[in-house]
């Protein structure tokens, strides 16, 4: 394969992967940067690509850009026979968007917003403005009030079965129902603050969604109200009929909310009637789209920010899907699918064949609304504003850049494989660039072209690439790919998942401590206990002179160990690690210090971290010892790296100290003693077997080696022993009265 350099510095697209190691594998074996998950996927930033749960990714729906408004803030929309028109926030007006993306205002109302419209098939237009709660009807350039509520908001509305105005409302939570002569009638009082939302069934029935308590009302033809759902979250922000009967819901907890339900939800928790009726005053307030906004969430609410529900035509409410830290502002069914919108991040959802699948993200951030009607579905963004027209057409080509995949070390890649759909005519190009730095800057290399893969039996169904060979991406400890997807003359290619494959470079081990333990310290397992447990040396040692702990390992155990003391036992104990996580070996070799000579052999493969050994079978010495790690275990020969680490200078003793001199003065003994190699430590005397005392350093101090004791002999005394130790632990016990003595 030729590789050469390409520049694709405007492709955008996926996504973060996560690091899998085979099982079983050892660190020094390949391992692989794999897709998992939609999850994965979505934490990259996607162009004209769409991402299904399993992470496969896909072309979107084309999206088109029809107008840029130039408004603040965009509440609502819906669709117009020519093309669509929007209400407006600030300065409360509503505007029209013909198809060919050309916006004219239709009229400025007193009111700063417009949170609903609806257009009707002559070309009328309604807008429900707030906070005075006015319904406005412009048709042919003329602007009349059509309807004057009591309650402060418009939020919602729609045209019943029978094509009279259904009109929801907040402060005081209504329903209003105004017939063609424009006689209103309060159709439904709702215990909560607000009506949210309005949906018409087409069996007549009327879904209604509140905001305070976040209830799903259903209103039959008989105008009977029943309560469907009492959710958790405080409001109903939009609800959508969908195909037989069935509806869709958008519940709420979210800073992001137009209504401030702070002092409301406070109120319902608390202030009920003895028929458990809300005895609320209803408080809340529109938010200042200007202002820090508290919304419908409040401080003490954890669960996700917004939850869709399915609603089933006997009035079932299941939830299908929930957003944690998204805010969904808009739904639309349309084509058996449902469109979901929202905000933060900008993002486009549609629910089709029970998955949630993100479409696309808007750059505006936030989707304020989605309609459909004579001219098409559009999406419509605050924040900018802006309106997009979509259909069901995939995009020509999308593009995605993966994260910057990190492999801990340096190392070489090795070969990229992908599997998907790559129908005839569609296309695949891929692009791989390395570098050193967590971020991609100059110091990088270019991209370099990957080809175009053919795919094996991927034109009618799934099936695998072509694999393709990195050898000659440059090592370095970063990578990233990206691939460009091109729809040809029909269906367009499917990512479903890809594997990246490198192999770290070999680093040598570091050997971070060696210590020598005090004689006699030994190490075992927590879990030990002398008891029903044993310990001994191996004898004879086929492998050399050194003999050591053969413990009886607990089962399960947790690999910690504690300190006992085992008299001659000396224990080396070290730390290492190696940055490849190779499993490491070491050896331990000695010599003694004073002569220099080469070092011998004293234990190899070891893969604990630490040795004790009857230090006996070495005469009294100076002894250095050298540990040797290695990565031999999970490395070729050729590749084997080490380290090692000397020991300070080790005392082994195995002579107590000795009685040089004794001299009787009166009734006092004068003693000198001394220890070859060790300074003394204790000395203990016992008159005619009686308790041990403690024997004064005539300097004070009993800390070296040679010293001269002082010791009282008591008249008629007939045993008298001095017990003397070192530091190797070497003991032994005069006869101070014995006739080797006199």
């Amino acid at each position: 394969m030729t590789i050469r350099g390409v520049d694709v510095s405007g492709r955008l697209v996926i996504a973060l992967w996560s690091v899998l190691l085979a099982s079983g594998l050892d660190a020094a074996e390949v391992k692989i940067f794999r897709t998992e998950s939609q999850e994965a996927v979505l934490a990259g930033k996607l162009e004209g690509l769409s991402v299904a749960p399993d992470g496969t990714v896909a072309l979107a729906r084309q999206l088109e850009r029809v107008a840029t408004i130039d408004e603040p803030f965009v509440f609502a929309a819906a669709g117009h026979p020519d093309g669509w028109v929007v209400g407006t926030g600030n300065s409360g007006k509503v505007l029209h968007i013909d198809r060919g993306g050309e916006v004219s205002e239709l009229y400025a109302a007193d009111e700063p917003e417009v949170f609903a419209v609806w257009a009707d098939a002559d070309g009328s237009v309604l807008a429900g403005t707030s906070p005075q709660g006015k319904v406005y009807r412009v048709q042919d350039g003329e602007v009349e009030t059509l309807f004057k509520a009591e309650d402060n908001y418009i939020w919602d509305l729609a045209r019943d079965a029978k094509g009279r105005l259904l009109v929801a409302t907040g402060l005081k939570g209504r329903l209003y129902r105004i017939d063609s002569k424009g006689k209103a009638e309060v159709l439904f009082e709702s215990r909560d603050s607000h009506v949210r939302s309005i949906a018409v069934l087409p069996s007549g029935d009327i879904l209604l969604g509140t905001a305070g308590q976040g209830l799903i009302v259903r209103l039959g033809a008989d105008g009977a109200a029943e309560t469907l759902h009492d959710a958790a979250h405080p409001e109903v922000l939009s609800v959508v009929a969908a195909t037989g009967g069935a509806a869709y819901a958008a519940v709420l907890a979210s800073e992001a909310s137009l209504v401030d339900l702070a002092a409301s939800s406070s109120s319902s928790n608390s202030a009920k009637d003895a028929s458990g009726e809300d005895d609320s005053s209803g408080t809340a307030t529109v938010v200042d789209p200007n202002q820090d906004t508290v919304g419908s969430r409040s401080s003490s609410f954890s669960s996700p920010r917004s939850v869709i529900l399915e609603i089933s035509p006997s009035g079932k409410v299941e939830q299908v899907a929930s957003f944690q830290s998204e805010t969904v502002h808009a739904l639309l069914w349309r084509d058996d699918e449902l469109w979901i919108g929202t905000g933060q991040e900008g993002k486009l959802y549609r629910w089709s064949d029970r998955q949630l699948i993100q479409e696309t993200m808007l750059e505006e951030r936030q989707i304020a609304s989605l309609v459909s009607g004579p001219a098409g579905a559009a999406v419509v963004t605050a924040n900018a504003s802006a309106l997009y027209h979509f259909d069901d057409v995939a995009e020509a080509a999308g593009s995605y850049v993966s994260s910057v995949l990190d492999s801990s070390q340096v190392a070489r890649f090795g070969s990229f494989l992908w599997q998907g759909k790559l129908p005839r005519g569609a296309k695949v190009e891929l692009d791989f660039r390395s570098g050193m730095s967590a971020t991609p800057d100059a110091t990088w290399t270019d991209w370099i072209h990957g080809g175009e893969p053919r795919c094996t039996d991927c034109e009618k169904g799934e099936g695998r690439g072509q694999e393709v060979a990195l050898g000659e991406i440059p090592h370095g400890r970063y990578v990233q790919w990206q691939a460009r997807l091109e729809r040809g003359s029909g269906d367009g290619p499917r990512l479903k998942s890809a594997e990246l494959t490198y192999r770290q470079e070999n680093l040598a081990p570091k050997i971070e401590t060696l210590e020598v333990l005090d004689p006699g310290e030994i190490l075992v397992p927590t879990s030990f206990n002398p008891q029903n447990q044993t310990f001994e040396p191996w004898s004879p040692n086929r492998d050399g002179i050194f003999t050591t702990l053969r413990l009886e390992k607990p089962k399960n155990g947790d690999g910690r160990s504690k300190s006992l003391w085992k008299k001659g036992y000396r224990t080396l104990r070290w730390t290492a690690k190696d940055d490849n996580e190779d499993e490491l070996w070491y050896r331990l070799e000695f010599r003694l210090a004073e002569t220099g000579n080469d070092w011998l052999p004293m234990a190899e493969e070891l893969t604990d971290s630490n040795y004790g050994f009857d230090a006996t079978v070495l005469p009294d010495g100076v002894y250095h010892f050298r540990l040797i790690a290695s990565d031999a275990q999970a490395r070729l020969p050729e590749e084997v790296l080490t380290d090692e680490k000397l020991s300070a200078e080790v005392v082994i003793d195995h002579t107590p100290p000795a009685l040089v001199s004794r001299d009787r003065r009166g009734a006092t003994l004068e003693l000198e003693l001394a220890d070859a190699l060790s300074p003394m430590r204790s000395a203990m005397v016992s008159s005619d077997a009686t308790k041990w005392r403690p024997v004064r350093a005539a300097d004070g101090l009993l800390d070296g080696r040679r010293e001269r004791l002082e010791i009282e002999a008591p008249k008629g005394a007939r045993l008298l022993l001095l017990r003397v130790s070192d530091a190797a632990h070497n003991v032994v016990t005069f006869n101070l009265l014995g006739s080797n003595h006199e």
